[in-house]
């Protein structure tokens, strides 16, 4: 059973859209752009061959050139509800050139509610933008609905383990609501299945980002359009007594003469299966020549391997675990 939101997960949608407007360039996310390589190595472990590419929250990290690469068949659609960042003219000059210009277009649509056809897309890819999603339920119905059937969505979010130093920190100084909280592996996997999906495989491990100051990690996330969009966040300036407070909580994190700021990733795959029952609860039933009948199952793959191990990364990166979860 899927709980309704909490306060703490509700988001502010006309707030998310401004503050991602505001947003420098995306390669200012360097986390969003590691987690985008991360998901791209997992695409090596399953079979597609997509016609068309949908990728969903397209300005959170740079993955068109990658995609495009691994299918260079495939018409890519990159879309972000900030449509200043999906302007054609915006685009650097390569990217504007005509045989590049017809494998890939711009849209400026939400990902819970898109202009395109059912069952129009081969992969649905989406880095770190599902938890800016007002109703998490309703974009991933949303995403099963333009998936044709075989094809497959591959998307990466926060876990409840995202920047849980500085919600303590806050909560330390009396100051709740100031940091988000954000939905867990397993109840991610539970929509999924509701959503209409089948074989999903949801992995989570730990990314450990340090800084010399609190105020660095401010910064990036304010620089990168991550701040407080809570419907129910305070609307008033935080007092420098209740600031000075947050920064000495966190100040007791401190190890090595840094801060830690932790990132747990969700990382999910999931596929678009033959429908098995009809909208008013008939089973579907397939019949061969020979005259036998099987129910619609799902089509043949191959993925869902757990990553194992650990390994350093620069620029202040550490993977600290991971956990595996399927859903049947």
């Amino acid at each position: 059973m899927i709980e309704p939101v909490p306060p703490s997960h509700r988001i502010d949608a006309r707030a998310a859209r401004r503050r991602f407007a505001r947003r420098r360039d995306a390669a200012a996310d360097v986390l969003a752009a590691e987690v985008g390589r991360r998901m791209a190595d997992r695409l090596d472990v399953v079979r597609i061959d997509p016609a068309v590419i949908v990728d969903a929250g397209a300005g959170f990290a740079a993955s068109e050139t990658g995609l495009r690469r691994r299918y260079p068949r495939a018409y890519y659609i990159g879309l972000d509800s900030d449509c200043a960042r999906m302007d054609r003219s915006a685009r650097p000059w390569r990217e504007r050139l005509p045989w590049r210009s017809r494998l890939s277009g711009r849209l400026c649509a939400d990902f819970s509610a898109m202009p395109l056809r059912d069952r129009s897309v081969g992969l649905l890819w989406s880095v770190l933008a599902l938890a800016w999603a007002r109703d998490t339920p309703a974009a991933l119905r949303e995403w099963h609905r333009v998936l044709d059937i075989g094809g497959l969505a591959m998307f990466a979010t926060y876990g409840p383990d995202t920047l849980k130093e500085l919600r303590a920190a806050f909560r330390g100084a009396g100051e709740d609501l100031r940091v988000h909280g954000f939905t867990d592996l397993h109840d991610i996997g539970d929509m999924l299945v509701a959503a209409g999906f089948a074989d999903p495989v949801m992995e989570a491990e730990w990314i450990t980002l340090t800084y010399e100051r609190v105020d660095g990690l401010v910064a990036d996330l304010r620089a990168t359009g991550q701040t407080n969009v809570l419907a129910a966040r305070p609307r008033g300036l935080l007092s420098p007594r209740r600031w000075q407070a947050a920064c000495a909580a966190y100040e007791t994190l401190r190890q090595a003469g840094r801060l830690p700021a932790t990132f747990e990733i969700i990382y999910g795959h999931a596929w678009r299966a033959p429908a098995r029952r009809l909208s008013d609860g008939r089973a579907v039933i397939r019949f061969d020549r020979q005259g036998s009948a099987e129910r619609q199952g799902s089509p043949d793959r191959q993925g869902g391997a757990e990553r194992q191990g650990s390994a350093d990364r620069q620029g202040g990166a550490d993977r600290q675990g991971s956990a595996d979860r399927r859903h049947g």
